[in-house]
């Protein structure tokens, strides 16, 4: 399991919606490389989108591995502003970072918050599909944050992971919201090198590129 953060920092609305438009991306790309991702935004200030999110994510090592390698660093979004069309700036900045694993379990939530559906697990792309629905998402209903555990090879096995999946995004969202800037800084975001960024996509399409 590797947990990042994906943060606007201190810039403008723009950035946000950058935000938002990265955890879309990663989303796809751990989609085709079978990978499980959960998402625990930040405060959203306004309808722009949030200034932060944590992303988990878990699944085959090697492909965590590739993925995390892909994202880390500062991202540029080069585009005119959605928000502010007359606005000179097109450069918006996302930095996302690895934050360290937690120094013990989170505590599970109560299992009447929790309500579980069943679906078929897969491999990469629905290829090797299970005829079975051995895969189980857990969402907890106060918060509306959701886990998809698949790797178990029982049903009854994915309830206990998708749980501890579910405790530790809990824990990082409560984290994120009482000091979401604190973590911003400790990840290194207020260093991060805006002329070096690892990925740049353009357009309205956020399209890599």
């Amino acid at each position: 399991m590797r947990r990042l953060l994906v943060t606007s920092g201190r810039g403008p609305a723009e950035c946000r919606l950058a935000v938002a438009r990265v955890l879309e991306a990663m989303a796809a790309e751990a989609g085709s490389s079978g990978l499980d991702l959960d998402v625990a935004i930040g405060a959203e200030p306004d309808r722009n989108g949030p200034a932060s999110a944590v992303v988990v994510v878990e699944g085959d090592a090697a492909a965590e591995a590739t993925l995390v390698r892909g994202w880390l660093g500062s991202i540029l979004w080069v585009a005119q502003s959605p928000l502010r069309p007359h606005h000179k700036r097109k450069n918006w900045f996302v930095g996302v970072a690895e934050l360290p694993a937690p120094a013990r379990p989170a505590a599970p939530p109560a299992a009447a918050e929790i309500r579980f559906e069943t679906l078929r697990a897969g491999g990469p792309g629905g290829q090797h599909q299970n005829k079975t629905e051995s895969a189980v998402r857990a969402i907890h209903v106060p918060s509306g944050l959701s886990v998809v555990a698949r790797d178990g090879r029982s049903q009854h096995r994915n309830k206990a992971i998708a749980v501890e999946r579910l405790a530790a995004l809990l824990a990082m969202q409560v984290e994120l919201a009482a000091s979401g800037d604190r973590m911003a800084v400790q990840a290194g975001h207020d260093r991060l090198e805006r002329g070096r960024p690892v990925r740049r996509f353009v357009g309205a399409g956020f399209k890599e590129g």
